[in-house]
């Protein structure tokens, strides 16, 4: 999907999310945990990126770990292969489902239905991975999940180039640490997100014709930028303001060449005027 590949996990574990997700951006993804041996992630990436397939590469790399036994590990290359491994002595609940372009595992969990729940949600979801990834999540919290209770959550997609400013392969990369509600919280910070990096579609694109630049100059008067007298045009000095105003707020990568803006950046900036007004 639109050349990403990534790993979503939940757990009543803190911080999961510095441990189980690791990907690579043009190579494929992999989750280890129970008892999480992390060279997992870095070796296999290595063996996925020479073109290992998924189930062989866990071959290799339990086949080296005297303690394999006590692992679980799932891994999905680009070519949408995907395989599952859980050790013999894993806590129960604990397995796996795989399909085309997906791995789903769990140990400590209520139930079979918690995987379950996750691959069909995955499957059924449509739009972004992220989305899909997310939906997985919820889902697989709403039957049951973690059987000890709820910790941290987080969400890693990559692709090439994808990281802020193209410099990495990082595209989203979000964690909930240690919260009573992870999966809850995860999901309010893919909405910031959306809102900060998300390239806005076609259809949410708007002219500043000259109703809007009344507004949206008047607003940033009010703000303290200046963005020239009513009447002028839409010109340098007032996208210079504009300009100004999103990058102050973290818009920057939502600032359009064509002079355009969107319904997010649009919304954000009402909000962001109500409450300034609110507080004076």
């Amino acid at each position: 999907m639109a050349g990403e590949c990534g790993v979503a996990v939940a757990s009543k574990f803190l911080s999961a999310g510095a441990v189980v997700p690791w990907a690579r951006g043009g190579v494929g993804a992999i989750a280890t945990q129970s008892y999480a041996n992390t060279s997992y992630g870095p070796a296999g990436l290595d063996l996925l990126a020479d073109g290992v397939s998924p189930q062989a590469v866990i071959d290799r790399l339990t086949a080296a770990d005297p303690d394999s036994a006590k692992r679980q590990v799932g891994i999905v290359d680009m070519k949408g292969g995907a395989a599952s491994f859980t050790g013999s002595a894993c806590f129960p609940w604990f397995g796996g489902l795989t399909s085309d372009h997906v791995a789903i595992q769990g140990n400590i969990l209520v139930g079979e239905a918690t995987v379950s729940a996750m691959l069909r949600a995955f499957q059924t979801t449509t739009g972004t991975l992220a989305g899909r990834l997310l939906a997985a999540l919820k889902a697989g919290d709403r039957a049951g999940g973690d059987r000890r209770g709820k910790q941290s959550a987080a969400l890693l997609v990559v692709k090439p180039a994808g990281g802020y400013g193209g410099l990495n392969d990082r595209y989203l990369d979000l964690r909930v640490d240690d919260n009573p509600h992870p999966v809850d919280e995860l999901e309010r910070l893919t909405r910031l997100w959306r809102l900060y990096f998300e390239k806005p579609a076609e259809d949410d694109l708007l002219v500043i014709d000259e109703r809007l630049a009344h507004e949206l100059r008047d607003g940033l008067r009010r703000l303290g930028y200046d963005a020239g007298p009513d009447g002028e045009p839409w010109g340098d000095r007032a996208r210079r303001a504009f300009t100004a105003f999103s990058e102050m707020e973290n818009l920057e990568d939502r600032l359009r060449a064509d002079g355009r803006t969107d319904r997010q950046v649009l919304a954000y900036f009402r909000d962001r005027l109500a409450s300034s007004s609110g507080s004076a």
